[in-house]
């Protein structure tokens, strides 16, 4: 099997701490299960590190990890979305890795939806 290839975007309410914590958090699983990740963030900043769209187009998986609106989430639709809570990425790792090994297998375009 190939390389997984991710995105994801974080989002919090108040667009500060939670938003950078779950980033770092996909960053560590990613480099624990070798797959390759870009994140983009909409935080207090801003947008910072934006997905392009061959990014999107090139991923696997796309994971949207929010607890507000994702601004451009129509960039998406093509692809398998994973959406989790904030705090369940940061609680409940492991239980993303399930969602994504589930995710792999399924047609682009599908959605799956969880949390706590």
């Amino acid at each position: 099997m190939h390389e997984l290839k991710l995105v994801a975007v974080t989002a919090c309410v108040s667009g500060v701490a939670h938003t950078y914590m779950a980033a770092e958090q996909l960053e560590k699983l990613s480099l624990r299960k070798n797959y390759r990740i870009k994140i983009e963030t909409q935080g207090a900043l801003g947008i910072e590190n934006k997905l392009s769209g061959q990014d999107i187009a090139e991923a696997d998986i796309a994971i949207l990890v929010s607890d507000i609106s994702i601004e451009g989430y129509e960039r998406f639709s093509r692809c398998r979305i994973i959406k989790m809570g904030v705090q369940d990425v940061l609680v409940a790792p492991e239980r993303l890795l399930a969602v994504i090994e589930k995710a792999r297998g399924l047609p682009r375009g599908t959605v799956l939806e969880t949390s706590q």
